[in-house]
């Protein structure tokens, strides 16, 4: 399993100063919608003058028709990232026409579908999808893992089901995680570590946790002590 810490600050120099603080350990970084609109390339280039060694997962959820979603997965290789994501929702064809536009590079990107956001609840999941999460994430995650993409991104709670009904190395990343019991806040479906760790998780996305403490730094360590 491997920490991922969200770049969610309302600024770019304060996601840098986080950055700082947090540069000796081994990281992936996600970089979301908010700070890739407001801050662009130029800050993917940033956090590798910190650390060289850190990986970066662009976390902007492709959604469009399918060449549309290709052409961008395509422009993304060239940002020079470690991982990006899709929504499964929008199709096995068009998934597996971003996995066929970005074949030929050597050393591609991790790619990852989004299955159920976990800021949904199942009444609120059920108005759009009519189905149970933890259907419809099986679902999305035997129609990404059939197109040819390396994982998904759900809850921990779907994990272990997901792993069954794929493969044990296709890769799961859960958002939403509370290392230590905080507050759950805009999301639902949340997990600790260990909970994650049973279910199998390779990747846990940490946020507010590690960037509300007065020492991120400490939050990082205790965090990997965890895992």
């Amino acid at each position: 399993m491997e920490l991922c810490v969200a770049l969610d600050l309302p600024t770019k120099q304060e996601n840098l100063d986080l950055i700082k603080k947090i540069k000796d350990y081994p990281l992936w970084l996600k970089v979301g919608l908010r700070s890739y609109i407001r801050d662009g390339e130029e800050f993917l280039k940033d956090i590798k003058k910190i650390n060289p060694d850190f990986k970066i997962f662009l976390d902007l959820k492709l959604y469009d028709i399918p060449n549309t979603m290709a052409d961008a997965a395509e422009s993304i290789i060239g940002l020079g990232v470690d991982m990006f994501n899709v929504h499964a929702s929008a199709g096995k064809r068009a998934m597996k026409e971003v996995m066929d536009r970005i074949a030929p590079y050597e050393n591609r990107p991790i790619v990852l579908a989004v299955t159920a956001l976990t800021s949904f609840n199942e009444e609120e999941f059920a108005e759009v999808y009519e189905s149970k999460i933890a259907q419809k994430a099986d679902q999305f995650a035997k129609d990404a893992y059939d197109s040819g993409l390396d994982g998904v991104v759900c809850s921990a709670y779907e994990s272990a089901s997901i792993k069954k009904i794929t493969n044990e190395k296709f890769m799961t990343l859960t958002p939403g995680i509370r290392p230590f019991g905080e507050d759950a806040q805009d999301q639902q479906r949340v997990a600790d570590v260990a909970f994650a760790k049973k279910a199998d998780v390779d990747f846990i996305v940490v946020g507010r946790p590690i960037y509300k403490s007065d020492n991120p730094a400490l939050v990082v360590a205790k965090i990997l002590e965890q895992i």
